[in-house]
């Protein structure tokens, strides 16, 4: 007797230039730039068991004063831009699986990868209830869109050495609601 397993999805939040590069607009710095090889070697196994890759990616144009984002933080993430490309070798790693269709990239325009996107539609779909969450800010974009996945009843996965923030203490508060309140498996 075979048993089918459900897909999952490996969700790679804002992990941009402007987030992680020294230089960066709003960036993490070296918090960020030290998960790198673990959201690579996720982003690996995930494809390699049939499993889906997600890029919710910020996007913002220049001087939008309608943008809630603009009051609170630089200018970060705009179209066409350096700032906005993915860092690292995560670029190489997405040039080579763009075409693979367990790929996804989209734009979101709100900390949470659910808000003002199809990210629901495209996860339920495909059957897919389980999400790992990855990437930057771990108490910004990457607890929104945890907070949002539990309210839309999708299990958590969130591997604390492929999360990263600018706030260290932020960075610990959210793991420990990711724990202790959406009921997420963290892996330390």
């Amino acid at each position: 007797m075979s048993t089918i397993t459900q897909p999952r999805a490996l969700l790679i939040i804002d992990y941009t230039n402007d987030f992680v590069a020294d230089n960066g607009a709003l960036t993490t710095g070296q918090p960020g730039q030290i998960i790198e090889p673990s959201i690579i070697k996720l982003a690996d196994a995930y494809i390699a068991a049939g499993d889906y890759v997600i890029f919710p990616t910020d996007l913002h144009t220049a001087n939008d004063a309608f943008h809630p984002e603009s009051k609170l933080f630089p200018p970060h993430n705009l179209a066409n831009t350096w700032g906005r490309q993915l860092y690292g070798h995560l670029t190489d790693w997405y040039t080579k699986h763009q075409q693979d269709d367990h790929v996804y990239s989209f734009d979101k325009n709100r900390y949470s990868a659910f808000a003002n996107s199809n990210l629901d539609n495209y996860l339920r779909s495909r059957h897919i209830t389980d999400l790992t969450l990855t990437g930057v800010c771990t108490d910004i974009c990457v607890l929104h869109t945890a907070v949002d996945a539990y309210n839309k009843d999708y299990t958590l996965t969130i591997p604390a050495s492929a999360v990263a923030s600018f706030n260290a203490s932020g960075h610990a508060w959210a793991l420990n609601h990711f724990e202790q309140t959406l009921g997420a498996n963290v892996i330390r």
